[in-house]
């Protein structure tokens, strides 16, 4: 990687208007994952500003919520594409003086995978932190990986939805489209829809919603999935892979059926049957691919490309996962534990 400008480092950290924010749920579930994944009892995504380690997300280390940057060791993590893994931080000259290991929480094992923007800039850490020495398996590692790439996909994902509600609010005719929307969505509840007939194995349609092909919608449509699914009692940590699942078909679907046009749609249907199971289906008009054809990310040279990630993510968050009409459908089917 090569050298640091702090100047455009910082000044790429502030385009994204996040220190300081309130926590996120989409933040809050990779941390958890990481967390999981890896057996750690700590896990955190930080931002590193001019003088502090800022957390986003953190699980573990009760309501701490920021450190000063001279003590970060996301500090060196960020100086490097690959993921910094700290096996004892007691022999590593770097932090065995570090009061966080002198005191606590005691940290002796640090995994950090560096949040690198498009434009090459390391914002902070994915890291994985435990009180007792180890190393993550060659699995743990590609999973930290693939977890920092969801991470740094979040924070395009926020970045240009805060971008557009701020385009918006200085637009005069920002009610006049909030309207049309609104008439369009309820016109779409009385349409007769295909994708039903396709989806053999469900029994009772709970929504049939079609939406504009950008990424505001997003929330909406995982939101109202999250509300039908806790009213069928099904717990948060039940519903979070569902969610995870439902918003990467959903920016799949925006980002390469409809090339990121707003004046297209993407619709999502989700049905349920009395045995607790869910299935969601998402459409959109593109070209379709074939599934066969995506490579697997963990595979060779595939882990340094950003292709195939969002069906590699899909398949291990839900129990079943099919593609249908060309590939421009995607069939997700979770049951509850």
């Amino acid at each position: 990687m090569p050298p640091i400008d702090e100047q455009a480092r910082l000044a790429a950290l502030r385009r994204y208007r996040i220190l300081d924010t309130a926590p996120e749920e989409a933040f809050d579930d990779l941390t958890l994952l990481a967390s999981y994944i890896c057996g750690t009892p700590m896990a955190l995504i930080t931002l590193i500003d001019e003088e502090r380690q800022w957390f986003k997300s953190q699980r573990g280390l009760g309501n701490l919520r920021e450190t000063e940057r001279s003590v970060a060791f996301c500090t060196h993590a960020i100086t490097q594409a690959d993921i910094l893994e700290v096996p004892d931080t007691r022999e590593d000259d770097r932090f065995r003086q570090n009061p966080f290991v002198t005191g606590q929480p005691h940290i002796r094992f640090y995994a950090g995978a560096p949040l690198i923007t498009p434009d090459g800039h390391a914002l902070g850490t994915l890291c994985v932190i435990d009180t007792e020495p180890r190393r993550l398996s060659p699995d743990q590692r590609r999973a930290l990986d693939a977890l920092r790439h969801q991470a740094q996909a979040q924070l395009e994902l926020r970045r240009r939805l805060d971008d557009l509600r701020q385009a918006l609010a200085e637009r005069d005719k920002a009610e006049a489209e909030q309207a049309a929307l609104i008439t369009e969505l309820r016109a779409s509840l009385d349409k007769v829809d295909k994708l039903t007939a396709l989806m053999p194995y469900t029994s009772t349609c709970e929504m049939n919603i079609v939406v504009p092909a950008e990424p505001a919608s997003i929330p909406r449509v995982s939101q109202g999935v999250k509300q039908l699914l806790e009213g069928k009692g099904w717990d948060e940590e039940q519903i979070m892979p569902v969610e995870l699942a439902l918003d990467e078909a959903m920016a799949n679907a925006i980002r390469h059926g409809c090339r990121n046009d707003p004046t297209k749609q993407v619709q999502c249907i989700v049905t349920t049957d009395a045995r607790g199971e869910v299935v969601i289906a998402v459409r959109d008009p593109g070209p379709g691919f074939e599934p066969s054809t995506v490579p697997n990310p963990l595979e060779g040279e595939n882990m340094f490309k950003g292709s195939g990630r969002g069906v590699f993510l899909i398949n291990q968050l839900m129990d079943e996962v099919g593609f249908a009409d060309g590939g421009r459908e995607v069939q997700m089917k979770k049951r509850r534990s």
